[in-house]
């Protein structure tokens, strides 16, 4: 056999995407070139590794087990990549990360400077509701999550970053809120909007509710943070939100915070990650630069939160 790494990285490619025109884009290839590729390395083998039925592409059991050793090979040559950059004084590897999704308005400002720092690291950043962070995170598919509601299951170490406010808020547009007042008891009678079952920003409400004893009008839930502020735009409710999250709607004055009691919700966004977990050196330099820097980060980017009256 004389089969070239880029052979397995066109043919791995092919297999995850189940396309070859999609594998080309990906691959910045011509979709000709990809199949003459794949046809050259499936030539290698008396058994077929792939087949074509219409126009979807299928794996054989045999290219499977192929396509698994395909994906060693080229992790194990990205290790020689990363142990050569080392031996040059240069940080190398992937630095991989789980956010829940109102996260994502916060972990980019700790990412840019450590990745300007360090131009070597490759990113995975998976931006998801807390259900999916946590079980990407215990299934050790990822070194960090960033989450505010930390799972009770699993034996972690937390690094507190920032403090999280949560807020209500309403349309610039409504009228019931100035009616109603601030009492907690506007929460009985006002459309509330909710986040999907298993998101933190949910978790945190719920929480406040049960401590209240409050039995809140749920008009509708959402599967995403922009969805809830263009609902609450539209005027269709209200909704208890993270106040990173709206810095651009209150600028623009199509949003309004309303001072209830009991509210601003806080809690606090921090990095965990598995106590037995073995970090790798560029998720140890990641966690330095966070405890280092945050304080920097906070000031330079988030100083604002401290400027809002609610």
């Amino acid at each position: 056999m004389n089969f070239t790494l880029h052979q397995l990285k066109v043919f791995t490619t092919i297999v995850e995407n189940k396309s070859i025109t999609k594998a080309a884009n990906e691959l910045n290839m011509t979709q000709p070139a990809a199949s003459i590729q794949l046809k050259n390395f499936q030539d290698q083998f008396d058994i077929p590794l792939s087949e074509v039925i219409g126009r979807q592409f299928y794996v054989t059991d045999f290219g499977k087990e192929i396509f698994t050793i395909a994906q060693e090979i080229l992790n194990k040559t990205k290790t020689i990549q990363y142990k050569t950059e080392a031996f040059k004084g240069l940080l190398s590897g992937k630095l991989k990360i789980s956010v829940v999704s109102t996260g994502n308005y916060v972990v980019p400002y700790f990412l840019n400077g450590f990745l300007k720092k360090h131009p070597k690291v490759e990113l995975v950043l998976d931006v998801s509701n807390k259900t999916t962070v946590i079980k990407d995170l215990e299934q050790n598919l990822v070194d960090f999550s960033m989450v505010t509601v930390s799972p009770d299951h699993l034996d972690l170490i937390e690094l507190p970053i920032m403090e999280n406010k949560l807020v209500l808020v309403a349309s610039k547009e409504n009228k019931i809120i100035s009616q109603k007042g601030t009492d907690k008891s506007i929460f009985k009678t006002i459309p509330l909007i909710y986040r999907e079952d298993g998101s933190g920003t949910r978790h945190t409400m719920q929480q406040f509710f049960k401590q209240e004893k409050i039995a809140p009008k749920i008009k509708l839930e959402l599967t995403s943070n922009e969805a809830i502020k263009q609902a609450i735009i539209a005027d269709i409710g209200v909704s208890i939100v993270s106040l990173l999250s709206i810095k651009n709607e209150l600028h623009q004055n199509e949003l309004k915070i309303i001072p209830a009691k009991g509210l601003p919700l806080k809690s606090v966004w921090k990095l965990i990650y598995l106590k037995k977990k073995a970090l790798s050196p560029v998720a140890k330099a990641f966690l330095e630069y966070v405890e280092l820097e945050k304080e920097n980060v906070y000031n330079n980017y988030f100083s604002w939160l401290d400027t809002v009256e609610m």
